[in-house]
């Protein structure tokens, strides 16, 4: 029965260190959700907005004489394959390292800690990766492209849905596909169409390079809350089952305690 009472103590005094870390992670978590969704906002609306000038150039006719329009299909494959910083984020990580595999890719170039480990690359962090960063990984790999190196480059990131759901995804972003859909509108652009798409290629890949890390850290800042809050929860329960279960192993001891006096003292 002591032996029982010691290791029932010994879970308890476990279960209860694990509680307390869910509970700081949660919090950690929840104060970095404000900023990482402002931030994830404003890099999605500076890269729609420069999409919207990159689809009216590649509908013009010139434009398709840009070597960064397509090409044949079937050639080497870059990937950009954003993670996170830090584990305890539920399927976070696992999904876009799931994606990343099922692509095949010829060349990865990892951003966040945990795709760096996995792909042993220096350290790049996601939470602060920044435009900079982006627009020199833009100039690299357009430049990479422009050489013929690669044939299509993609970001495996992760698509913020909800506080409560996150979903790895895809996003090919060169070569560039001719846009059939944009609207007449009358922009002149100087001193012509393919100049100022041959130049603002940098640009437009480093917006949505920036975008896709911005997405894929606020949704690793949610579902590491929303793991931590499930954590927690089953931390709790596992808790309170175990003060109970010692509460009862106590008793049991006491009860047995007083029977051998009580039989002592008869004797």
């Amino acid at each position: 029965m002591g032996a029982d009472i010691k290791k029932l103590k010994s879970r308890i005094k476990s279960v209860d260190s694990t509680l307390h870390l869910t509970s700081a992670m949660g919090l950690v978590a929840s104060s970095k959700i404000k900023r990482a969704t402002e931030g994830m906002a404003k890099s999605k609306e500076y890269a729609d907005t420069i999409s919207d000038a990159i689809s009216m150039l590649t509908a013009c006719r010139d434009c398709e004489k840009s070597p960064y329009m397509a090409r044949c299909e079937g050639g080497k494959t870059c990937l950009i394959i954003v993670a996170g910083d830090r584990g305890l984020a539920g399927g976070y990580n696992a999904n876009v390292f799931r994606l990343a595999k099922e692509l095949d890719a010829d060349e990865v170039i990892p951003v966040g800690k945990r795709a760096c480990e996995r792909y042993g690359a220096e350290p790049v962090l996601a939470e602060a990766f920044g435009y900079r960063d982006a627009l020199s990984l833009s100039k690299k790999l357009c430049n990479r492209f422009f050489e013929g190196e690669f044939d299509r480059v993609g970001i495996v990131c992760t698509k913020y849905i909800s506080i409560m759901s996150q979903e790895a995804q895809v996003k090919w972003i060169l070569p560039l596909e001719k846009s059939e859909n944009t609207k007449s509108v009358s922009v002149i652009f100087e001193p012509d169409e393919l100049t100022v798409l041959n130049t603002a290629i940098y640009e437009y890949i480093a917006a949505l390079i920036v975008a896709a890390v911005k997405e894929s850290f606020a949704s690793e800042v949610a579902a590491r809350r929303v793991a931590m809050d499930s954590a927690g929860k089953n931390a709790q329960q596992m808790l309170d089952n175990l003060y109970l279960d010692y509460n009862r192993a106590r008793q049991g001891a006491i009860t047995q305690e007083i029977t051998e006096i009580v039989a002592g003292s008869d004797a």
